[in-house]
């Protein structure tokens, strides 16, 4: 007996392959998928306009802003008006870059 084993495993598939309704289907997928993503940033860029940008020059008083410690406590530039104020950050702390 001869027996012709097949390599592949069979896959059930919704679809024959390589028919035009496969590609219309993913076609219709990554269009979908791409509207759905402009949508959602113009709907950000919508719902989050960006605040004005402040251009300081030197000697200029800096605008009030508050800021998280490093102990948990959130600071305002304005609560230590008459003080030395040092603002010093690290912008790859902790994130692995």
């Amino acid at each position: 007996m001869d027996w012709h084993i097949c390599s592949t495993p069979f896959t059930r598939m919704a679809y024959p392959v390589g028919s035009r309704g496969v590609h219309l289907l993913n076609l219709l997928r990554r269009f979908a998928a791409t509207a759905g993503a402009v949508a959602s940033g113009a709907a950000h860029a919508v719902m989050h306009p960006r605040e004005s940008l402040v251009e300081l020059k030197p000697g200029d008083p800096a605008p009030d802003f508050s800021l998280p410690g490093s102990d948990g406590q959130t600071y305002r530039l304005k609560d230590l008006a008459g003080r030395p104020v040092v603002v010093a950050w690290f912008p790859k702390a902790f994130t692995g870059g």
